[in-house]
């Protein structure tokens, strides 16, 4: 069993910055992918960004590459997000997610247990 824990969301004006973490406990952190997902009010789950085992790989959805950066901390179990240059459309719930491998991409069915979510507003 993984457990899943997000945390850092709230609200930030357009343009502005906010970091998200994802405490991650039970199986060995080190071994797989992560990834960051996000749904808004009325739409699908989407993929924000996924991150080797080990951090050497990265993969971005379009709509956020070049503001967010995602990173890990192996050595504390935890995930983080940075979120710069934030727009409104970046408005949604946020999960974190554990891959089933080493690495991964967008799809969802690639991560095998998700956190409950943390909600960022994005302010006009």
């Amino acid at each position: 069993q993984v457990q899943l824990v997000e945390s850092g969301g709230g609200l930030v004006q357009a343009g502005g910055s906010l970091r998200l973490s994802c405490a991650a406990s039970g199986r060995a952190f080190s071994t797989y992918a992560m990834g960051w997902f996000r749904q808004a009010p009325g739409k699908e789950r989407e993929f924000v960004a996924a991150i080797s085992w080990n951090g050497g790989s990265t993969y971005y959805a379009d709509s956020v590459k070049g503001r967010f950066t995602i990173s890990r901390d192996n050595a504390k179990n935890t995930l983080y997000l940075k979120m710069n240059n934030s727009k409104p459309e970046d408005t949604a719930v946020y999960y974190c997610a554990k891959a089933r491998g080493s690495y991964s991409g967008s799809p969802p069915r690639e991560y095998d247990y998700w956190g409950q979510g943390t909600q960022v507003t994005v302010s006009s």
